[in-house]
């Protein structure tokens, strides 16, 4: 029973703990707004940067973590020049995202996610804390799926 318990607890523990490599349908033909206020589908967004290495950024300009983190992340930009940096905001009024993104100087491409935290992209990935990482490779593919600062590890050692 002992044994049986510890193999359950393993299970569990690496399911939750798993990766992703790939989005769901559904995350990629959820419909963002791009700062002209156009739609367009998180696919679209992630073909646009095909070829280079993408994190992706979702943060909201409420967020203590997400502003604390900022720092960092300019750091890490301008140690890695090559990277794209995508920025997907949970912001709950768009004239608060835009007025963040000039506040705190973020540099990349910006996108407001209207389907908000219980939309198809954010349930599809779990999203259960902002500030949320997510390194793509050059093919699109999730190299790091859960990272919640720029100092951690698996998305420095993915970078590098």
């Amino acid at each position: 029973m002992k044994n049986t318990l510890t193999i359950l607890a393993i299970l569990f523990i690496s399911v939750a703990f798993s990766q992703k490599k790939s989005f769901s349908e559904e995350a990629l033909q959820d419909q963002l707004l791009d700062l002209d206020g156009s739609e367009i589908a998180f696919k679209d967004i992630i073909d646009q940067h095909k070829g280079q290495s993408v994190l992706i950024d979702i943060w909201a300009s409420w967020c203590k973590d997400c502003i604390a983190g900022f720092p960092d992340l300019i750091k890490l930009q301008q140690d890695n020049p090559d990277l794209d940096y995508v920025f997907l905001s949970l912001d709950k009024e768009i004239d608060r995202w835009k007025a963040g993104i000039k506040k705190y100087d973020l540099k990349g491409d910006h996108y407001y996610i209207k389907s908000g935290w219980k939309g198809p992209l954010c349930s599809s990935i779990d999203l259960d804390w902002i500030p949320r990482y997510i390194l793509l490779d050059a093919s699109g593919t999730i190299k790091v799926y859960r990272a919640i600062t720029t100092k951690d590890n698996q998305l420095l050692n993915q970078i590098q």
